[in-house]
């Protein structure tokens, strides 16, 4: 079972989000609405009923989507200065041709292509979209000793990781494993993050600790340790945050979570949900996951 379901993001501009996405990335829209009233509500975001959205699908035809929200920008976000979903990470099959398309794109790359030390397994660069996302593109090269990883049958194909920043990563891990049920992947790795260190301008060569979490062999969500200057992401009353807003995540065991949901589980149409039951709730740092019945 891979748990990964979808990432959710606010843009400013809906039209816009779809045809850069199209155009560079190869998503499609497969489905667009508004937002209803009480799918918001269980978001904890009432501002965001009626909302347009737009759900995209990789080319591959793999149902690990994007979403994207239509709100007004936050006046003085910027990437991965707060806490919270921070990252979504795209496997694709070539990372210098992936990086070549990004090059002629509205796409800043902030992190060209660069094997991380110690994880020889993958290649992963990031950029940044106009609404403040970031998006790694990873080409996997081999599966880890105890872990499975996905491998693009596209170019630029499937979502396979969403990034998490804490304040506090230890106790985090405990409260993922307590409230969604998943286990500790690969615990507390010091690595050299340049896309952290110029954020906050920090030394490049200095370390920053991530972990990972998983269910069985399937990796899917990292977990960053942020700095102290970190803040708590600022949004307008009732919306959702601004960039990555929500990890949408399958559960086999649904019925064992523990609450506290924001609204109680109910049944839900569309890609995402397919006629199950879904309901959400909020972490230590108030980033927002939305669970499925699997």
């Amino acid at each position: 079972m891979k748990l990964l379901r979808a990432a959710t993001l606010t843009v400013a501009d809906l039209a816009r989000s779809i045809d850069l996405y199209g155009r560079f990335l190869d998503y499609s829209a497969i489905e667009r609405g508004t937002v209803a009233d009480d799918l918001a509500a269980s978001w904890d975001a009432p501002s965001s009923a009626a909302r347009p959205y737009a759900i995209l699908a990789p080319s591959s035809g793999a149902e690990i989507y994007l979403r994207f929200i239509e709100q007004p920008k936050v006046q003085g976000f910027k990437a991965l200065r707060s806490f919270g979903w921070n990252a979504i990470e795209i496997c694709v099959t070539d990372i210098a041709a992936a990086h070549a398309r990004m090059e002629s794109s509205p796409f800043e790359i902030i992190g060209p292509p660069r094997e991380i030390d110690g994880l020889p397994a993958i290649h992963p660069m990031q950029v940044k979209g106009p609404d403040e996302e970031i998006v790694y593109l990873t080409q996997i090269k081999e599966d880890l000793p105890a872990f499975d990883l996905p491998r693009a049958a596209t170019l630029i194909d499937k979502l396979f990781i969403l990034v998490l920043g804490c304040s506090d990563m230890k106790a985090s891990l405990a409260w993922m494993q307590a409230h969604v049920g998943l286990e500790i992947g690969r615990d507390k790795m010091d690595i050299v993050y340049t896309m952290l260190a110029k954020a906050y301008g920090t030394p490049m060569d200095e370390l920053h600790t991530i972990s990972t979490m998983i269910h069985g062999r399937d990796v899917f969500l990292e977990l960053d340790q942020y700095p102290a200057a970190a803040v708590v992401r600022s949004r307008h009353a009732g919306m959702l945050a601004p960039g990555c807003a929500i990890g949408t995540l399958w559960h086999p065991d649904f019925d064992r979570l523990p609450g506290p949901w924001i609204t109680p589980p109910v049944v839900r149409d569309g890609p995402i949900y397919k006629g199950k039951r879904v309901a959400t709730k909020k972490d230590l740092d108030g980033a927002l996951i939305e669970i499925v019945e699997a």
